[in-house]
């Protein structure tokens, strides 16, 4: 009897220590993110692309030999620091503040814009699911997603370097519910607001970048002829004609035009020339009055100005003054130069 009496004791011993025996306790799950910077090529209006990488981790703290861990996420893009607030269309700026158009997305054919939860004009945000086991020593996931940018067809731009920074703290947002099961599969959250337990809500800052160069284009091309027409006998009097330079620049790229002096100069003087080798002597200026020489010397009596972004329209002022020609058809060819 006493040796039973004494099981019975050891029995309730192994019991009392199986009931007071600690629990594993559930880990807090965290989850971080990080985005590689989105630089476009350079574009003077035309489309432009480019991508960046968004990758994110979630982590759990050791549970049990079989646990499991299930995250939903939330991942928010805003305007940006630059952005003045809108993400249709978003925007970067150069250092005069001066905007360039751009939209980010969350698929290859850029046709979904990458917005904000909750956000009332582009509450697209993008979905992340998570389901990883969590063993002795913790467990882990990592997703990754593109991030798809476009500069849209857009004219009259300004030339300069362009930036929004999406650095700051409402910027981006990453926002979680997970659940942890230490046997069997944990349900998943209903999303990233509800279900589960709230997991701490972080940043991933990154830099959209962009550039406009400084260009200039001579439109159309060739320039339109000047022609002075016929002159019936002696030129007694001023011929004056004008034609037009036509020009487009990207905004603020400061430009020089220059006219050489064509394939007949006697030195400064421009001379047009028949098929018999004669000449008639004409000038090109700058302003109406004729008083400004047109010429080819950067600085000093080329026509300067600054783009606009849009078409230019540059009258070059044609004079023949009066002299004693021999009868023919006269031309010369003039070179414009367009420096920038």
């Amino acid at each position: 009897m006493n040796v039973r009496r004494r099981l019975i004791a050891v029995f309730c011993l192994f019991a009392l220590l199986a009931m007071t025996a600690p629990m594993p306790a559930f880990a807090a799950t965290t989850c971080t993110a990080s985005m590689t910077n989105l630089t476009f090529p350079a574009t003077t209006g035309a489309i432009s692309d480019a991508s960046a990488t968004l990758t994110v981790t979630c982590t759990t703290g050791a549970l049990s030999l079989l646990a499991r861990a299930k995250v939903n996420m939330c991942v928010s893009i805003l305007s940006g620091t630059d952005g003045a607030g809108t993400l249709n269309p978003r925007r970067m700026i150069n250092g005069l503040s001066d905007p360039l158009q751009m939209q980010l997305y969350t698929d290859a054919a850029r046709s979904a814009i990458w917005g904000a939860r909750g956000n009332g004009t582009v509450p697209n945000f993008l979905p992340l699911q998570f389901d990883y086991s969590v063993p002795l020593l913790g467990g882990s996931q990592t997703l990754n997603a593109t991030l798809y940018g476009r500069i849209p067809a857009q004219t009259a731009l300004n030339a300069g370097s362009y930036t929004n920074r999406f650095t700051g703290a409402l910027d981006t947002l990453i926002e979680f519910r997970y659940a942890e099961a230490l046997l069997g599969d944990p349900p998943m959250p209903t999303s990233c607001l509800a279900g589960g337990s709230g997991g701490a809500p972080s940043q991933f800052p990154f830099t959209v970048n962009g550039s406009v160069p400084n260009t200039c284009t001579l439109t159309p091309k060739p320039v339109p002829d000047l022609a002075f027409g016929n002159v019936p006998g002696l030129i007694t009097a001023n011929v004056d004609r004008t034609t037009a330079i036509g020009l487009v620049c990207t905004g603020r790229t400061a430009w020089q035009i220059g006219l050489n002096n064509g394939l007949n100069a006697s030195g400064t003087v421009r001379r047009m020339r028949n098929a018999g080798g004669q000449f008639v002597s004409y000038e090109l200026y700058r302003n109406s009055p004729r008083t400004l020489r047109w010429g080819n010397t950067l600085g000093s009596d080329t026509l300067a100005g600054t783009g606009t972004g849009t078409a230019q329209s540059l009258t070059v002022f044609g004079r023949v003054a009066p002299q004693t020609p021999n009868v023919g058809t006269y031309s010369d060819t003039i070179v414009v130069t367009v420096t920038y």
